[in-house]
């Protein structure tokens, strides 16, 4: 068995769930070492910049820097070794477990007993037995706690802890956000859960297995999914019959018990909860079970850009436009407010859907410079016939006041986050539409 160094941690996938894990960790005293295969990524963490747009995160990097590198052997010597990379789907909306499997497959040759290895990855119930467990087992002279998980002999010691991250969120983050883990032994499963102990500060409920800390994942994220296409769906009917969600929701929320309030938009994005339903559907079909509600709700969310895009059809029509021709800024790309994060935004769907119909368009978002194709609000603005506010950046909804957008010669306002001063607007000679506030 190697010799390992105390109180080190390797953190391999370097993105919103990694990097900032590995802050933490350092800042905790921890000595890291951070894995990535992209190498433009791993230059800019070794100089000092978090590769995307999060302004905490960089001040904690600045005070706690790591090293950061793409060679799997970096993991030979430390006692804890945690995967954080993407589980995403694949064009048929299949889960594609590509990321982690390689991940494994390029550290295997460099593990050794007595290391903890723990999946933060998002993975739906039975990965870690069916795919993980058996990956590892290629190594025949590694011992694994899997395999034996009552003896107390030396071994790589399995868990898995799946990640909780909310970006761009200042109240909840990776040290104060509960944390659940599930392992295969007595030994295993304390030694991933005094790492926790030791980095964060919130509760860590020990699961009564990986399965079980698989499956609350997957549980956690189909709730939001499903609630949001709820909302959605209820959007689109008070759409039809001229009631206003949003006060409909701030009523129904005055309710003490029994209501979560979601909020309607033009679909759901990200990495999780656009993603996670997609593992539970493939995994029930697996086991001879149709989650039909899943993929409801999965439909509904999907469908929400081709609505958005047609309210903005219909206004184009009272203003005798067609859709074909007109400018239109789409503003804010990302999938959530303040952050610079791409991954399924539903505004990537619409900019196809905007293009599809042949319009002109136009593209701003202060996060993703390289992405948008004029250099200020301002410019869109001028060029647009329309805007769609398709993410709800603070900066974005503070300039988008009635003052601004009269100055501009554009005729319609579509806020799909329902973010917009809609009622000063609507004193205006614009056309304005929400989702579920028209």
């Amino acid at each position: 068995m190697s010799t390992l160094t105390p109180k080190s941690a390797a953190i391999i996938g370097l993105g919103y769930v990694g990097l900032p894990l590995a802050v933490l960790a350092r800042q905790q005293g921890w000595q890291v070492i951070g894995l990535d295969i992209d190498q433009n990524k791993i230059d800019l963490i070794n100089q000092g910049q978090v590769p995307f747009a999060d302004q905490a995160l960089q001040t904690g990097l600045n005070n706690y820097p790591i090293s950061a590198a793409t060679d799997p052997s970096q993991v030979a010597s430390v006692e804890v070794i945690i995967i954080a990379v993407p589980t995403p789907v694949n064009t048929s909306n299949e889960p594609d477990l590509t990321p982690i499997t390689s991940a494994l497959q390029n550290i295997l040759p460099h593990l050794s007993a007595g290391q903890t290895l723990i999946i933060e990855s998002t993975i739906n119930p039975g990965v870690m037995d069916e795919i993980i467990v058996p990956l590892l087992q290629t190594r025949s002279d590694l011992p694994l706690d899997a395999a034996v998980p009552d003896s107390d002999l030396p071994a790589l010691f399995l868990a898995h802890c799946p990640e909780r991250v909310n970006p761009g969120d200042d109240k909840w983050t990776v040290k104060n956000i509960p944390r659940v883990l599930g392992g295969y032994s007595r030994i295993g499963t304390q030694k991933a859960r005094d790492f926790y102990a030791d980095v964060i500060d919130a509760p860590i409920k020990i699961m009564g297995s990986a399965t079980e800390a698989e499956a609350v994942k997957i549980l956690e994220n189909t709730f939001r999914d499903i609630n949001i296409a709820y909302i959605n769906e209820m959007a689109r009917s008070f759409d039809a019959l001229g009631i206003d969600i949003i006060n409909v929701i701030a009523g129904a929320a005055t309710k003490p018990f029994a209501f979560m309030p979601h909020y309607p938009g033009n679909g759901v994005g990200g990495h999780c909860i656009s993603v996670d339903p997609y593992y539970m559907i493939a995994r029930g079909k697996q086991v001879g079970f149709d989650h039909q509600f899943l993929k409801l709700a999965r439909q509904i969310n999907e469908d929400m850009p081709q609505y958005t895009v047609d309210i903005l059809k219909q206004d184009l029509k009272k203003h005798h436009l067609d859709i074909s021709g007109s400018s239109i800024a789409v503003l804010g790309l990302a999938y959530k407010k303040d952050v610079s994060d791409t991954r399924n935004s539903p505004a990537l769907k619409t900019v196809e859907l905007l293009q599809s119909a042949k319009a002109n368009v136009v593209i701003f978002d202060p996060f993703l410079p390289d992405l948008s194709t004029v250099k200020s609000l301002n410019q869109a603005l001028d060029q647009a016939d329309a805007i769609i506010l398709a993410c709800d950046h603070t900066d974005l909804v503070n300039q988008l006041t009635p003052q601004t957008l009269k100055k501009a010669h554009l005729k319609i306002i579509i806020d799909a986050k329902n973010a917009l001063d809609h009622k000063a607007i609507k004193k205006t000679d614009l056309t304005y539409s929400g989702i579920g506030r028209s």
